[in-house]
């Protein structure tokens, strides 16, 4: 245990969560190391850190995922510790191996806790044995097509065959009935051993139309382990997380607290020393049963650290170092209600595809309430080589009501020009009368999505039209407001403003 806090820690990422970590260290006044891929070199990581270094090519695996390239960096530049972030590097057992023979302090739990639940079945086991209920399924990995389609027809269908090292909604297949079982079986495996290096699969009961709600849970290495209460993780679309909020609007105190219990019984089976979430199934009749831990920061965070007032990454960090949490259970309280949009760089009118490109205008919304984490600029690349999210809004109010008010709000101001964005998505959602009642389960997207409306489709070209002729008369007037009598009759020319929207249609 060191108990002094870092002097210069390198972050193992990119994108908005860099900036987030970026950031949080400049708080506690350690330097910042950031990495990058040639297609990054102009990122927001690298102009807001002390120090930046090239790891190689775009593709993940010559950069972000370049074990050996990111520990010489981290040596090279005398970093004592590495922040991973989420994904990449975050739970893989052999860059926290290689890390421990080089002296370096990795940001996050124990190896031994990373190896635990990175793993469904034996996550499951540990669970279990605190007495924590889990959704009937597999005891073991199962990697034989027979042997999985029998432990199948033992379960009873419907089913959901997962990569064993899975996550980020990554190798997950819902399976109706036996006819489908061999073909999801090589479809399943395939993504596993493409995605996770292993197609050792997984099963277990489908639950229909359960919820999916999330424990935030903090540690440290004095043995200490509190919970931050709960996210409603529920609107998903291919089993990945779109929007999240605090608190749950079906969760009750008692099931709160039951949860969390549950939670930390859980994260004390492993010995947890880190921020993580313990993830739960929930069903109509509020039963919940266990369903894997993350053993890092997640993405939706934020949600809960604007209810509790709390800076999970200012924990985490504090914890690596290790200081002794500075917060107890009885000290946790709730205040408020936050929801989070992830703003990701895809198209809702074709199937959500991926629409990279250059972000031409970004018009960010504030004002009361609002935070909007993002790892873009003006003039920033979405690349094809890397998740598409862009920025993650979060709205903050003192009851949901308010926090939905004020995110419809948010998303009213932010304009995105240059690539499409789910930000109309998202305001179908926030307008949706069974989410404002608070009625949604995994498979409200699938339910209730049918499309973009046409209204919406319309109201996002005209503020697209809008913001670039604002962008290029401010570029026009070197940013003064003020018209400028020599050019106003030909600024307000209909017939550029005309060109400008026919150029623009043709883009979006």
């Amino acid at each position: 245990m060191r108990g002094t806090m870092f002097q210069k820690v390198l972050v193992a990422n990119r994108g908005e969560i860099a900036v987030r970590i970026i950031r949080a260290l400049r708080e506690l006044g350690v330097r910042v190391v950031a990495v990058y891929s040639e297609v990054d070199r102009e990122g927001l990581p690298v102009r807001l850190a002390d120090e930046a270094y090239c790891l190689g090519p775009a593709s993940p695996l010559e950069s972000y995922l370049a074990i050996d390239k990111v520990i010489e960096v981290c040596r090279t530049c005398g970093a004592e510790a590495i922040h991973p972030g989420y994904g990449f590097l975050a739970e893989n057992p052999i860059f926290f191996q290689k890390c421990a023979r080089a002296g370096i302090t990795l940001i996050g739990p124990n190896a031994r806790a990373v190896q635990i639940m990175g793993s469904k079945i034996s996550a499951r086991q540990a669970a279990e044995a605190m007495g924590v209920p889990v959704v009937p399924g597999a005891t073991t990995r199962l990697t034989n097509e027979e042997e999985i389609a029998g432990k199948a027809d033992d379960i009873g269908y419907p089913v959901l065959l997962k990569a064993d090292a899975g996550g980020g909604g990554k190798g997950m297949r819902i399976v109706g009935g036996p006819e489908e079982i061999r073909g999801a079986v090589r479809a399943v495996r395939s993504e596993a051993l493409s995605s996770f290096g292993d197609d050792a699969l997984y099963l277990e009961k489908y639950l229909i139309r359960p919820r999916h709600i999330e424990i935030q849970v903090l540690g440290d290495q004095h043995g200490n382990l509190i919970h931050l209460g709960e996210r409603e993780c529920s609107i998903q679309r291919r089993h990945q997380k779109v929007i999240e909020e605090s608190p749950s609007p079906f969760v009750d105190s008692n099931l709160r607290m039951a949860m969390g219990n549950a939670a930390v019984l859980a994260a004390r089976a492993v010995g947890y020393d880190s921020a993580g979430t313990v993830e739960f199934l929930v069903d109509q009749e509020r039963r919940f049963y266990f369903l894997e831990m993350n053993t890092r920061l997640q993405v939706e965070h934020p949600v809960t650290e604007m209810v509790t007032g709390i800076d999970i990454v200012h924990e985490m960090i504090r914890s690596a170092a290790g200081e002794p949490l500075r917060i107890s259970q009885s000290d946790v309280a709730w205040r408020g209600a936050a929801i989070e949009c992830r703003i990701y760089a895809e198209d809702p009118e074709n199937n959500f595809l991926p629409s990279p490109g250059v972000i031409r205008v970004l018009r960010s919304p504030g004002g009361p309430g609002v935070r909007d984490d993002s790892g873009v600029v003006e003039g920033s690349e979405v690349s094809v080589y890397y998740d598409p999210i862009i920025s993650k809004l979060v709205a903050w109010g003192q009851d949901r009501s308010q926090a939905i008010a004020r995110m419809i709000r948010a998303l009213q101001e932010y304009t995105v020009v240059g690539i499409k964005t789910t930000l109309p998505f998202h305001r179908w959602v926030m307008e949706q009368p069974a989410f404002l009642r608070g009625e949604v389960d995994t498979s409200f997207i699938d339910r209730e999505w049918s499309g973009l409306p046409k209204d919406l489709r319309q109201g996002e070209l005209k503020a697209a039209v809008i913001a670039v002729a604002m962008a290029e008369k401010e570029r026009a007037t070197g940013g003064n407001s003020r018209p400028d009598p020599d050019r106003a009759q030909s600024e307000e020319s209909p017939w550029k403003i005309e060109g400008r929207r026919r150029q623009l249609h043709s883009k979006l």
